[in-house]
């Protein structure tokens, strides 16, 4: 026997088309801040020539891209957050995703910071990213303080914000009975630990991770697709309690 329904309110409407857009958003920026940039470094690294190769251009390049995407990942986050807020008003359970989206906000702010100070200066980021990943953030700490620690502080915290858009899509899959937004959140789950590892390396040596990222890409595409694929269907019943 099938959970017990009831009729969907203006605040599951809401909180459901702002869960859509903000998969929207975080669709175009995954693009822009992931799936372009690792494209351009590898082909920079295994392929060089013209202007996939390490100079300052490639890097201007790379930084608008970042900026772009965070921007649009942090207006994601913000209307993520404005949808477990909607969703809140009728199931409490939602209140800890809300405030988990506004930690990533501010994460996304940093970021935000460091990609601004490396467009200012693309020049010392090209120099520090030859050689170990570990070496390349004490390299940049050295040149660009601010622009490292920005960065290590706001993917931190943009880790947690991810884990609260986690969160709110399992419990909006199940109050929706929607698979396709918990399905959506499995793939976010599994972008946020293939990314362990990366900034892991940042900190100590790390063999192999280059080759983890390459699946960074498909998830971050996929995973809001498949959210906003789900969100988007007519809502008229949801699971009562």
């Amino acid at each position: 026997m099938g959970a017990p329904t009831a009729p969907a309110r203006t605040e599951d409407q809401t909180g459901a088309r702002r869960l859509a857009l903000g998969a929207g958003l975080g669709l175009v920026a995954a693009i822009l801040t992931i799936a372009l940039p690792l494209v351009f470094l590898y082909l920079a690294t295994y392929d060089p020539g013209g202007f996939f190769t390490f100079t300052s251009t490639l890097f201007s390049v790379l930084s608008i891209l970042v900026l772009a995407g965070a921007i649009l990942f942090l207006l994601s986050l913000f209307v993520y957050r404005r949808g477990y807020a909607t969703l809140r008003k009728v199931d409490g359970r939602f209140w800890t995703a809300s405030v988990l989206c506004l930690i990533g906000s501010i994460g996304f702010l940093l970021i935000v910071v460091l990609a601004a100070v490396v467009l200012g200066s693309p020049g010392s980021l090209s120099s520090c990213l030859h050689g170990a990943p570990s070496h390349a953030l004490s390299c940049l700490r050295s040149s660009q303080p601010i622009g490292a620690y920005s960065g290590l502080v706001g993917f931190a915290l943009t880790w947690l914000g991810g884990i609260g858009i986690v969160l709110g899509l399992f419990l909006a899959g199940s109050r929706f009975a929607r698979g396709a937004l918990s399905g959506g959140a499995v793939l976010y789950l599994l972008l946020l630990l293939v990314l362990v590892g990366p900034f892991l390396a940042l900190l100590v040596p790390i063999p192999g991770t280059q080759y983890v990222l390459l699946v960074a890409p498909l998830l971050a595409i996929l995973a809001p697709a498949l959210v906003l694929g789900g969100a988007l269907r007519p809502l008229s019943a949801v699971r009562a309690g």
